[in-house]
């Protein structure tokens, strides 16, 4: 354990986050409720600890400066996110626990996962985090005051559907922030005129070998 609680600690310099010792070990206990509900539920494909930690935990870690860098140049010292497709809860349970001042709200079609997210909510006693069990074109605003100020996903559809699917529940100065791996040529080529790419914005995670960017967009 105290191993992997350096591995985060080490993760987050390298990213620029300020990690407490606190909210390192509710990343730990994150993951291990994700390996525990995964033996029924299939939250995720991988089945590793170690694996769930660099491919999921440090990877969602990976979106919170760049999150929190938007925050503050839009002056938002509280914000709400939605989380689409958010699966087990990433990168959203990730982010509620880093950005304290963050609402998170985590959507997936699968009952069982927003039971999954809204479990974790309360065990970690995040009281910025929600699941929620709808389809998001169909997910009621009620209880939200107003549209969200960031609508993100992590591997949830191209970048078209996502737009798409979601431009309902975005504030008029919101943003998407879509986490990719290559950088999606061909889907931002074909984006429709309402939605504008205004920055790709390239991700190195530690101790992860692989190609990861933002696609930061705009109501156009």
């Amino acid at each position: 354990m105290n191993t992997e609680i350096s591995l985060l600690h080490n993760a987050a310099v390298q990213l620029g986050v300020a990690l407490t010792d606190q909210q390192a070990q509710q990343l730990l206990a994150y993951r291990d409720r994700i390996a525990q509900w995964n033996r029924v539920y299939n939250l995720t494909s991988l089945r590793d600890p170690a694996q769930m930690l660099s491919h999921h935990i440090v990877d969602s870690l990976a979106a919170a400066p760049p999150l929190l860098r938007h925050l503050q140049s839009a002056d938002l010292a509280e914000a709400s996110v939605l989380d689409v497709g958010s699966g087990g809860g990433l990168p959203g349970v990730v982010l509620a626990i880093l950005l304290p001042q963050v609402q998170v709200t985590c959507v997936d079609t699968v009952g069982k996962k927003a039971a999954f997210v809204q479990q974790v909510a309360g065990e970690l006693r995040l009281k910025n985090l929600r699941g929620v069990h709808s389809r998001v074109e169909q997910m009621s605003p009620a209880g939200q005051a107003a549209p969200f100020d960031v609508i993100t996903s992590r591997a949830f559809a191209s970048l078209t559907d996502f737009v798409q699917l979601t431009h309902m529940h975005l504030k008029p100065q919101g943003v998407w922030m879509a986490l990719k791996g290559k950088v999606p040529e061909d889907e931002i080529a074909n984006l429709p005129a309402s939605a504008q790419v205004f920055h790709v914005e390239q991700l190195q995670v530690p101790g992860l070998d692989a190609e990861r960017c933002i696609v930061w967009m705009k109501p156009e």
